[in-house]
């Protein structure tokens, strides 16, 4: 962990590190086009071949087809119970159709209409994902897409292929990495292609949704995990290390970052991060990701915290403080907001009912986490008759001349012509 203080002299440096923006790695980006241009060219067989060299997994079929065998109880109601609430939340954001007159008189509108076929990627890696899953897959589905192909790294976990089926996956390949979002962007002789791709994923395939764009939709560009805290002297350290120790478990890449006006907070904060850590089975992990990207703050005010959490745009942000509304309105750039002390991020990461699918990366600043109305294409609805479009003919000719198209003003014009 790093520990600082605006009382030290590299406490300026470290605050304009701080504003970041997402910007790609130029050897990941490489490396990651020509696995695209490979299954481009090899289809199936790359896709064999490069699960082979990264997963270290042989794979004959690279669809899924056999049944899950279904999960203790125990785990199968806790799946229901998040699903539910996921799709009550999703079903909140569907979008509707619309109709209004414009000042000509003129019919206007929009229409949605959700996407046919969707993919969706689901990380593996050490531990499985089954709330990603959930979280994602269950958004389509609610959405009304018909066909949902989801991607995850073999061999997939038993109970995570049971949460993609139970989230209304249509279809599932065990297939990983930038060469599972090239497969779904251009097909392979297995896998059909998708109009959108969403979900979250490591560098590898952050960069190749990057690449991918606009041969397919993306959602955005979610990557490894990050955790923010903003606490003052009340705040219960052993709480703010709690949440700053789950989301850097999720692998060696994860940051966590504590903000706080107390000095004694962050020192004790620090304290019990050591005594927790000591208990966990992903030490190893935990040991790595808090060297890299573990710092706890000392800065000059709770006002000075926010605009360093602007700056920083978190994935998550814990507002541990006395009056955490009272800040909420001031926090512009964060993927999720979580509200006292009683609000732990892992609610949000499981069961809450918002995706937990979100921007990372400094991406916050651009980009929302995944909703329902993410599914969906719109589509604009334009109507004259003929009175509506007479009292819009001045006004169609002025901008054809003005743009020198006279084509544009003939169009609307010949309407009325004998």
């Amino acid at each position: 962990m790093r520990l600082i203080s605006y009382r030290d002299p590299d406490y300026e440096a470290w605050r304009q590190a701080m504003g970041r923006k997402a910007t790609p790695d130029a050897t990941v980006a490489a490396a990651v086009a020509q696995i695209i241009l490979r299954v481009r060219s090899e289809g199936d067989e790359a896709l064999r071949a490069l699960t082979r060299q990264f997963d270290g997994v042989d794979v004959d079929g690279i669809r899924l087809t056999d049944a899950p065998p279904r999960p203790p109880r125990q785990v199968a109601a806790a799946l229901a119970d998040a699903k539910a609430n996921i799709a009550r939340f999703a079903g909140r954001q569907l979008p509707k159709d619309w109709r209004a007159r414009n000042r000509h008189g003129a019919s206007v509108g929009e229409l949605f209409r959700p996407f046919e076929r969707v993919g969706v990627y689901v990380p593996g890696g050490t531990a499985p994902l089954v709330s990603t899953a959930l979280m994602t897959v269950t958004l389509a589905k609610v959405a009304g897409c018909r066909q949902i192909a989801v991607v995850t790294p073999p061999p997939v976990n038993p109970i995570l292929h049971y949460a993609i089926r139970l989230a209304g996956a249509s279809e599932i390949y065990q297939v990983g990495g930038a060469q599972a979002i090239a497969a779904l962007a251009f097909g392979t002789r297995t896998v059909p292609p998708v109009q959108k791709i969403v979900g979250p994923g490591n560098r590898y395939v952050i960069e190749a949704k990057r690449q991918i764009l606009g041969t397919v939709a993306i959602d955005q560009l979610p990557g490894p995990s990050e955790a923010m805290v903003i606490a003052d002297a009340s705040a219960n350290p052993a709480l703010v290390a709690s949440d700053l120790l789950a989301q850097s478990e999720h692998g060696p890449d994860s940051s966590g970052i504590l903000l706080t006006p107390s000095l004694a907070l962050r020192d004790a904060v620090g304290a019990q991060i050591q005594a927790q850590l000591a208990t966990l089975t992903r030490r190893a992990i935990l040991e790595r990701s808090l060297s890299a990207g573990c710092s706890l703050a000392h800065v000059r005010t709770l006002a000075q915290a926010i605009e360093i959490a602007n700056d920083y745009a978190p994935e998550h942000i814990s507002l541990q403080v006395r009056r955490p509304a009272a800040l909420l309105s001031r926090i512009r750039n964060a993927g999720a907001i979580f509200l006292g002390a009683y609000s732990p991020i892992v609610a949000g990461d499981f069961i809450a009912g918002p995706s937990h699918t979100l921007p990372t990366g400094g991406a916050a600043k651009s980009f929302s986490g995944l909703t329902a109305g993410e599914f969906f294409r719109r589509t604009s609805i334009i109507e004259y008759s003929a009175p509506s479009l007479r009292r819009a003919l001045p006004s169609i000719a002025t901008f054809s001349s003005v743009e020198g198209l006279d084509a544009h003003g003939r169009s609307a014009a010949i309407r009325f012509e004998r």
